[in-house]
């Protein structure tokens, strides 16, 4: 049996609510399942992502997950015309055999989007 379904990262937020109207905005995250002062729940597609509040910002500028996407190109010019691309972060073929590209949000969280390549 396989017991293992699915990761769903939880990333640090300095404000909730700027947190998810920034994911909604500027991302796309259309789906939100849960939200208060402290936690919040969201999604867009088949990715789901939590935010818990902290008070230092050296949670989120030292946190990061890794989505793994389909037609990456188009998703990184949707991103690129939302002003969010990480500055080291434009979509690039790694060695490892991976299209990635990477967006920072307010806080500082880095999230990596990669497809593999055929």
């Amino acid at each position: 049996m396989k017991h293992l379904q699915s990761g769903i990262p939880v990333l640090a937020s300095l404000n909730i609510a700027r947190t998810v109207d920034f994911y909604q905005n500027k991302l796309g995250f259309d789906k939100q399942g849960y939200m208060d002062e402290n936690y919040a729940v969201i999604a867009r597609d088949k990715v789901e992502i939590h935010f818990w509040k902290c008070n230092d910002k050296i949670h989120p500028e030292n946190t990061s997950c890794y989505v793994k996407v389909r037609a990456i190109d188009t998703l990184y010019e949707e991103m690129k015309k939302a002003q969010v691309i990480h500055p080291n972060g434009h979509i690039e073929d790694k060695p490892y055999g991976i299209r990635e590209f990477a967006i920072l949000d307010l806080d500082g969280n880095l999230i990596k989007f990669g497809e593999y390549l055929q």
